[in-house]
């Protein structure tokens, strides 16, 4: 009764997150109280949930260990959580304040303003690659905010800068899933030491490069003629603020400190968030000296604390509520029940995987990724045959969940982050995605599952 009210009371949450834009509620707002109203109903029945907890159970252990009442376990559960996710937004918080800073220096303008032809078929190419490969260095959501602005600079039609951002919302969502700090999911599998960065990044890239490969092979044969450029705007303020060297300078030391990240957590051990945060102070102090000659009215607009509050805080508060939702249902052990049915009913690693990636295309694949990781332990058991085999540190499982939660949300445009930025920057529809892109996404995912099935 109490696991059905959880569950209810999740889903609940979840369909006020997916009507966001029909209800006019913002996603944060509904994660946060589906967050609270979870932990305030485990709480309440604390007793009843620990005496139903299997014997055999590590929650079980968990508590016996402990010795203490069922609501000081839970509390100490919640502050355990809480820790866990921490790491996660901090990490979000140095990530998206190290890309805005660069962002306001124009750095991105270095890319953007190379690509000359204007032939779809070419252009298609360079925009999807350079949309894969950036998205691994950065991350889906912010590469697709910024191919989205480049697009209006290339392409006039409506309908073809649509198809355009429609590419580059499964290219950015193909690229980022092999990186470790390209997709929050993949960097949630990585903080939570599911996965290792040595080893994600040439277990699933040839899998990515085929979910972006197919839906271009396809159109190569379908995009015909030129797309029709703008109409020229007179250059705002690209270049007045800030000089040559100085965007040169942010731009190469910013995507620096991005990529370093990964070296500093094999070389010292500690959490990726300390390697962010490390990457993000030494680029606060290299544009505090860069600008300390200039008066505060040309300083304010490229110094971090003018950076820090364009951050998109709604979306850290969303990832909390979610995140601390998700932890409700792991220690009230109703993801464990869940992972067991799972198990019991298509009782093959690679259908629960494609599956949990085809449910991120309905909802937000942040919390299924959470979910997974709750209801399925990291295991020391290798032994063949062995069901916790595939649940090792960079086992099959999560390698696999990797590629089918980082590109599965492209089969349909509120399925990832990145779709959802594309929808409301360029108002595309969710019908128009379903009818001209949703095909190709599902055809590029499946591609690259059958891929990674068959080399591992």
């Amino acid at each position: 009764m109490i696991e059905s009210a959880l569950i209810g009371i999740f889903c609940l949450g979840y369909l006020a997150i997916t009507l966001e834009h029909n209800i006019k509620i913002d996603k944060a707002a509904s994660a946060l109280l589906t967050g609270v109203v979870c932990w305030v109903l485990v709480v309440f029945n604390a007793d009843t949930l620990v005496n139903a907890f299997p014997d055999d159970s590590m929650l079980k252990f968990n508590f016996l260990a402990h010795g203490d009442t069922a609501l000081h376990f839970f509390t100490g559960e919640l502050r355990h959580h809480l820790g866990e996710i921490a790491e996660i937004l901090f990490f979000l918080l140095g990530a998206m304040t190290v890309v805005e800073l660069i962002d306001a220096h124009d750095g991105f303008q270095l890319i953007t303003s190379r690509i000359r032809t204007r032939k779809k078929t070419a252009l298609m190419w360079i925009i999807s690659l350079l949309s894969f490969f950036l998205s691994a260095v950065l991350d889906n959501l912010t590469t697709t905010i910024v191919m989205v602005s480049l697009l209006r600079k290339l392409i006039d039609s409506k309908e073809d800068r649509w198809l355009f951002a429609g590419l580059v919302i499964i290219a950015a969502n193909a690229g980022g899933a092999w990186s470790p700090i390209g997709d929050v999911t993949t960097t949630m599998l990585w903080i939570g030491g599911q996965i290792t960065a040595g080893s994600i990044i040439p277990s699933i890239f040839i899998e990515s490069v085929v979910c972006l490969a197919v839906p271009l092979l396809v159109l190569q044969f379908k995009l015909k003629g030129d797309v029709q450029s703008p109409p020229k705007i007179a250059s705002g303020q690209h270049g007045e603020r800030t000089t040559e060297r100085e965007r040169l300078t942010v731009f190469a030391l910013g995507i620096g400190c991005l990529v370093f990240v990964p070296i500093f957590k094999t070389a010292t051990h500690l959490p990726p968030y300390m390697g962010m945060l490390f990457g993000l102070g030494v680029l606060w102090l290299t544009t505090e000296i860069l600008h300390r000659k200039k008066n505060t009215e040309e300083k304010a607009p490229l110094s971090v604390v003018a950076v820090i509050r364009k951050i998109d805080t709604p979306s850290i508060l969303f990832f909390l509520g979610i995140l601390i939702a998700i932890g409700a249902l792991q220690s009230a052990g109703t993801l464990v029940a869940m992972a067991t049915g799972l198990q019991e009913q298509l009782n093959d690693i690679n259908l629960i995987a494609i599956a949990i990636g085809g449910l991120s295309a309905i909802v937000d694949n942040v919390p299924l990724v959470a979910a997974s990781m709750g209801m399925y332990e990291v295991s020391n058991a290798a032994a063949v045959g062995d069901w916790n085999q595939y649940f090792v540190q960079d086992g099959y499982f999560w390698h696999l969940l990797a590629y089918c939660s980082g590109t599965g949300g492209s089969m349909l445009i509120i399925g990832s982050a990145a779709g959802v930025a594309a929808m409301g920057l360029e108002k595309i529809t969710f019908g128009w995605y379903l009818k001209h892109m949703s095909l190709l996404a599902l055809l590029g995912y499946l591609a690259g599952a059958a891929v990674f099935i068959a080399i591992h």
